[in-house]
């Protein structure tokens, strides 16, 4: 007799193959049970075997994601009513009343339970529930209708991740350094975040907690991608200097065995200024790149999401990445309630006179503000005016600017970088002229072209987070 079969859907992880796939699977083995693993961004969607699932898992750790996964819920429930859906992830507890409720034209609801956290384990306990016939009440962390359940903040014993039926590293992000382009993998060091950014996703969930994942359990992921034809790894941990040593660690054992590959890391501000010494050493031991949350170049903007650092912070942030020989690819909210227009165009000035017009992929320069369901954004010392009511179907809070002129500047920077993805230069100076043409002030003198920084290495996916 076939055991019920088990199916779990990524939505999309940033171009890169999806660690909430892999991670389950290797739980799923370990534990005899069968499980079938499609990425629905780069793979069709499996209607024959959702027809006939018993558990479908839908990984949601972003917002792309969850509005991905919500189409794939409606599929599932065509399909197969019978069915048990579970949202997994981030934004499934960010979302979890929205989705466990029947909304308007469906006539089941989204999903059946919910988790959060660290959910691996949970995962197979609700699998082998279902499977069995018994009860689900007793499985950690799963919020249902009738059981409020919470993130799971419990310490996993990790398991290498099961990659072997994912779909190649050439289906994803490619790495590109000096006109050449290699695959890249994708691993994580570290889960969850020390920081309380209040506009992070991350910290609802894990409020300022992170675990780490063993070197033992990290370096041969890597060693299997690499195997795979990997040339470059990403770091994908929120803050990969939460734990410095043991990021060190890892690099280190990672360097020693293969002295030839690259990677990228995200760090904070605040990190890259406390420990100077290890992004040095970083730079030493094969850093391409690293990525950095700037956000604004207004300290009210920094001090309403409590970044832990100031515009002034930023230039020392540059000074010791140039010395270490290390590009910085910045991260940017340029559209929040609480900047202006006159903000808007000293970030472009910013940008310009450091010389990060290459830097700045130009999706960057469009970013609005995202509070979604359970934002610590709600409950900050802002007295939130400028919040509207909750928009559950689109997963966030509705805000609209007290200027006009920044709403349709958003929008049709949008446009820009939707069409110019990818040449960060050219879109940048046509976002200049769009944005001093929405004003009556004048474009600064331009920048002598030798300070602009030569194109650094990327990956070929502009999202960071």
């Amino acid at each position: 007799m076939t055991s019920p079969s088990n199916l779990l859907l990524a939505c999309y992880e940033l171009g890169h193959q999806p660690l909430s796939l892999a991670w389950p699977l290797a739980i799923f083995q370990q534990s005899g049970l069968t499980a079938h693993g499609v990425d629905l961004s780069v793979e069709s969607f499996p209607d024959h075997v959702a027809a006939k699932a018993s558990f479908v898992g839908i990984s949601v750790p972003m917002h792309t994601a969850i509005r991905l996964g919500v189409r794939a819920a409606r599929r599932v429930r065509h399909l197969n009513p019978s069915a048990h859906i579970c949202f997994y992830g981030l934004y499934a507890w960010l979302n979890s009343d929205y989705l466990l409720s029947v909304n308007k034209d469906e006539e089941y609801p989204l999903a059946d339970s919910i988790l959060a956290g660290e959910v691996e384990d949970s995962l197979v306990k609700l699998a082998e529930a279902l499977n069995s016939g018994d009860n689900t009440a007793a499985v950690p962390g799963l919020v249902t209708t009738s059981s409020p359940g919470g993130p799971i903040m419990n310490r996993l014993t990790f398991a290498i991740p099961d990659r072997s039926t994912l779909p190649g590293l050439e289906a994803y992000a490619l790495f590109t350094q000096n006109g050449q382009r290699s695959k890249a993998g994708y691993v994580e060091a570290t889960r969850g975040c020390l920081h309380k950014c209040l506009h992070c996703p991350v910290v609802p969930i894990y409020n300022g907690r992170f675990f780490t994942v063993p070197a033992e359990v990290v370096v041969p992921d890597i060693r299997q991608q690499v195997a795979a034809g990997a040339r470059h790894i990403t770091f994908g941990d929120p803050d990969f200097l939460n734990g410095p040593g043991h990021a060190l660690k890892i690099v280190q054992a990672m360097h020693d065995e293969f002295p030839w590959l690259t990677f990228n890391f995200t760090a904070k501000v605040e990190h890259i200024l406390e420990r100077r010494t290890i992004i040095s050493r970083l730079g030493r031991l094969g850093a391409a790149f690293m990525v950095s949350a700037f956000e604004s170049t207004s300290d009210l903007v920094l001090e309403r999401m409590q970044k832990g650092h100031s515009v002034a912070d930023l230039d020392l942030a540059l000074e010791i990445a140039d010395e270490a020989g290390l590009p910085i690819q910045p991260t940017w909210v340029p559209f929040t309630p609480w900047n202006t227009y006159e903000d808007y165009l000293a970030l472009l000035s910013w940008i310009e006179s450091r010389g990060l017009m290459s830097h700045t992929p130009p999706i960057q320069l469009s970013i609005r503000l995202l509070i979604p369901p359970g934002s610590a954004l709600t409950s900050s010392a802002d007295d939130c005016k400028w919040l509207g009511k909750i928009d559950r179907a689109n997963f966030t809070y509705r805000w609209q600017h007290p200027d006009p002129r920044m709403d349709i500047l958003q929008s049709e920077v949008a446009r820009i970088a939707e069409s110019l993805s990818g040449r960060n230069v050219q879109a940048f100076k046509a976002i200049k002229r769009l944005a001093y043409g929405l004003g009556t002030s004048e474009p600064p003198v331009k920048t002598n072209r030798q300070r602009q920084k030569p194109p650094p290495p990327r990956l070929t996916e502009d999202w960071f987070c």
